[in-house]
Order: C-alpha cells, then structure tokens, then sequence
C-alpha cells in the first residue's frame, strides 16, 4: 500500500467527547493489521483521549496533523 494513504476515513468533526473515542475505537475493532484510519476531529479533548485508547488498544499513531481547528489523526492498526 502506498505511503500516506488510508483504508478508512472516520469524520467526526462537530463532535464532543465521547463520541469521537467511541466512534475510533469501533472501527479499529472492524479493521484488519496493517490497515490505516485517517480519524478527522475538531475536539481538543481527542489530542489526550485519542493517543489514550490507542495506548490500550495496541494500535499506532502514525501522525497527528492540526489545522484550523482540525485534527487528523493517522492510525494504524495492529494485530492484537
């Protein structure tokens, strides 16, 4: 798979926690290894509860970018 290019795009801009937590860990459950989410969030919350799940969960942070208000948040899942 190319560099930078992602499975699945979770878009969870406009909402509060705990929605977007929620929202990622659900489709991380859903996701094969290796697989890649671009996670799209406008709460500043997710800069501590994003980089938490994925602390429990096993999976890598890839990047985070943030731009006007925007969070994105690149993740790739790994085998559990």
């Amino acid at each position: 798979m190319a560099h930078g290019v992602e499975d699945v795009t979770l878009d969870v801009l406009g909402f509060h926690c705990p929605v977007p937590v929620h929202e990622t860990k659900r489709i991380l459950s859903t996701m094969s290894p290796g697989d890649i989410v671009l996670v799209m969030a406008d709460d500043p919350e997710t800069k501590m509860d994003i980089p938490a799940l994925l602390n429990r969960s096993g999976d890598t942070l890839l990047n985070v970018e943030e731009e006007a208000g925007e969070y994105h948040y690149r993740i790739r899942k790994e085998a559990q």
